[in-house]
C-alpha cells in the first residue's frame, strides 16, 4: 500500500522521472477533469470498471457531477477518482491500485441518504465489499497520503453541473463546449479482425425489451434467443439484464429490435457488461455462420 508519509508532490511527479518507455508501456497522464486535483497524475487504463479509455470514463464518471455538487462526502470524488483514473505508479504496473474499502464505506455512508430521496440506491458496480481493506492489501487511501502544504488537492473546485438545474440530479447530462452533446457513439465495425482483437466474453443475439437510462447504472432487458460464446456467467435463453458504462448509451439499441450483440463480463459481479468496444448489429441470419467461423478460428489461435 502507499506508505504513510508520501507526500502528494513526490507522488505527482515520480511517474514523470521514469525513462519514456516504461512509462508508454504503463501509465499515462490524468485527463479527466474531475480528476486533475488529485494527489497523483497518472493513470492506467482499462480502470476498475472496465474502461479502456479515458475519453469514455470522462463520459461515466460525469453521471455522478450532480451527487458531486451535493457535497454529501468529501471522500467522493477521491474514491470516484480512485475507481475511474485509478493511480499507476512503477511498483504496480500491471493491475491499477484499487481504493481502500473505507475510502468507499464513508463516500457511500455520506451519499447514499441523499440518493434514496431520488429513490436510487448505491450502484452494485462500486460495491465497498469488492475492495480491500487498508491493512490487509494494497489500496489507496486519503489518510495515507501526507498533503503538502497548501489547500487540500483533492476537495477542490466543484463540479460544473448544478444539481439544483434537475429535480433528479444524478440523471444530470452535461454538455460539452457550446451546449453539444458530448454523447458521440464510435462505430466498431464488425468483422474477424475486430472479434479477434477485442477478444469479446459473450456473443448473444437478444431481442431488446427496454433500455433504462436513470440514476447511475444505465442498462438494457434483452430475451436471450441465442447463446454463441460465454466465457466467464453461464448465460439463460431467458431475460437478462446488460449493463452500460455510461449514460451515453454505447452502443445504442432501440427496444423491440433484435441484435447480434458482442460485449464483456464482470468476473466478480457475474455482470454482462456494454462498453465502449461493444458490438451491436440488427440480426440477420446470416450472422449465425459467421461468428460460429469467428469463434472457430478465435479458438484454434
Amino acid at each position: 500500500m502507499l506508505s504513510l508519509g508520501l507526500s502528494v508532490s513526490v507522488l505527482a511527479v515520480t511517474c514523470a522521472l521514469w525513462p519514456a518507455a516504461v512509462r508508454a508501456a504503463s501509465c499515462e497522464p490524468v485527463r479527466i477533469p474531475l480528476c486533475r486535483s488529485m494527489p497523483w497524475n497518472m493513470t492506467k487504463m482499462p480502470n476498475h470498471l472496465h474502461h479502456s479509455t479515458q475519453d469514455n470514463a470522462v463520459l461515466a464518471i460525469e453521471q455522478f457531477e450532480g451527487l458531486l455538487g451535493t457535497g454529501c462526502s468529501p471522500d467522493l470524488l477521491f474514491f470516484l477518482c480512485a475507481m475511474y483514473a485509478p493511480i499507476c505508479t512503477i511498483d504496480f504496473q500491471h493491475e491499477p491500485i484499487k481504493p481502500c474499502k473505507g475510502v468507499c464505506e464513508r463516500a457511500k455512508s455520506g451519499c447514499e441518504p441523499v440518493m434514496k430521496r431520488y429513490n436510487h440506491s448505491w450502484p452494485d458496480s462500486l460495491a465497498c465489499s469488492e475492495l480491500p481493506l487498508y491493512d490487509r492489501g494494497v489500496c489507496i487511501s486519503p489518510e495515507a497520503i501526507v498533503k503538502a502544504e497548501g489547500p487540500d488537492p483533492y476537495y477542490q473546485d466543484p463540479p460544473r453541473c448544478n444539481p439544483e438545474s434537475s429535480p433528479d440530479f444524478l440523471n444530470l447530462h452535461c454538455r460539452g463546449p457550446n451546449g453539444v452533446d458530448r454523447c458521440r457513439c464510435k462505430a466498431v465495425k464488425m468483422g474477424l479482425k475486430t472479434y479477434l482483437r477485442n477478444n469479446y466474453n459473450y456473443v448473444i443475439r437478444a431481442r431488446v425489451r427496454e433500455v433504462r437510462n436513470r440514476g447511475l447504472e444505465p442498462t438494457a432487458v434483452v430475451d436471450v434467443k441465442e447463446v454463441f460464446k460465454s466465457s466467464l456467467v453461464n448465460i439463460p435463453k431467458e431475460t437478462v439484464t446488460l449493463y452500460y458504462s455510461s449514460s451515453c448509451l454505447c452502443p445504442p439499441l432501440t427496444p423491440g429490435e433484435e441484435y447480434l450483440i458482442m460485449g464483456y463480463e464482470h468476473d466478480e459481479t457475474s455482470r454482462l457488461l456494454l462498453i465502449d468496444s461493444s458490438i451491436a448489429q440488427k440480426w440477420k441470419d446470416k450472422m449465425r455462420r459467421k461468428v460460429k467461423k469467428w469463434d472457430s478460428t478465435q479458438r484454434r489461435g
